[in-house]
């Protein structure tokens, strides 16, 4: 199809960039700040500019203030507005504080039952984006209660006609990479499969939680994550596979809207020489 007008529009997804203190290094070995700051300078880089950047979890690794302020200096020359969502190894209520003027952070009102979890809407570049929280605080896997998705159906509801993207930390499918699905979604993956199938304006399931770019058919949809912004998890499929990290290439995705659909591109950070023309 030949695509008319302007560049497409596109949603930047940037994903556990576990961030620690100043001068600290993750694992004494991995120097998380850096490699986001590098990722951000590409972000920045991008023409055209994203409409928006949303982190899929896992932004600091121990959840203390002085680590929201680190991540909060790093993500300052973003363009465009930033949205924050927490994975296993952030704490709600200290990235509410620190984030005190992201609205999207705040508690949805109504159900007491979702007070503590980090849900919420937005709209840009085309799309309806919806933020579904899936931690189980002081756990590393995840869960989706009867209330989140109770949220969830209520909100995809809402607006059954606009292409929307659903955000999670922990993805809904197994990997094959024993150690991490040991800490997947434990709970509420049929419900979501159905409320999923139900809802066919969902264009993508983005993820986290897994430190690699993974795609799988999910629920009637494409759920996939993408790689950290920092170390990645060893590829092994093993049954008996023991939990291994590595540096390989950092990255982030770039999701656009392109002639009815999303496409989505993962962008390998690092430097990979000049650009040659053909």
């Amino acid at each position: 199809m030949q695509r008319h007008g302007g560049p497409p529009p596109m949603l930047v997804q940037l994903s556990d960039p576990h961030i620690v203190a100043p001068g600290r290094r993750l694992l004494d070995r991995v120097d998380t700040p850096s490699l986001l700051a590098q990722a951000v300078t590409s972000v920045a880089a991008l023409q055209p500019q994203p409409a928006a950047v949303v982190l899929t979890g896992d932004l600091v690794d121990r959840g203390t203030a002085e680590e929201y302020d680190h991540l909060r200096s790093l993500l300052a020359p973003l363009p465009g507005p930033v949205w924050l969502m927490p994975g296993n190894h952030d704490d709600a209520a200290v990235m509410r504080e620190v984030f005190a003027d992201h609205d999207e952070l705040q508690p949805v009102g109504g159900d007491p039952a979702l007070a503590g979890h980090v849900l919420w809407v937005r709209q840009t570049a085309g799309l309806r984006v919806v933020a579904l929280d899936t931690v189980v605080p002081r756990a590393s896997h995840g869960q989706l209660c009867p209330a989140r998705l109770g949220w969830l159906a209520r909100t995809l509801a809402d607006e059954p006609d606009t292409p929307t993207v659903l955000a999670m930390h922990h993805p809904p499918f197994t990997t094959g990479i024993g150690h991490m699905d040991a800490i997947g979604l434990r709970a509420g993956v049929p419900e979501l499969a159905a409320l999923l199938q139900r809802h066919p304006q969902v264009e993508r399931v983005i993820c986290g939680h897994l430190h690699r770019p993974i795609t799988r058919r999910f629920g009637g949809t494409l759920a996939m994550t993408v790689p950290s912004t920092a170390h990645q998890i060893v590829l092994d499929l093993a049954p008996d596979a023991p939990p291994a990290w590595r540096l390989e290439p950092p990255g982030y995705a770039v999701h656009a809207w392109l002639d009815g659909a999303l496409v989505s591109h993962v962008v390998a950070l690092g430097d990979h020489g000049p650009v040659g023309l053909y």
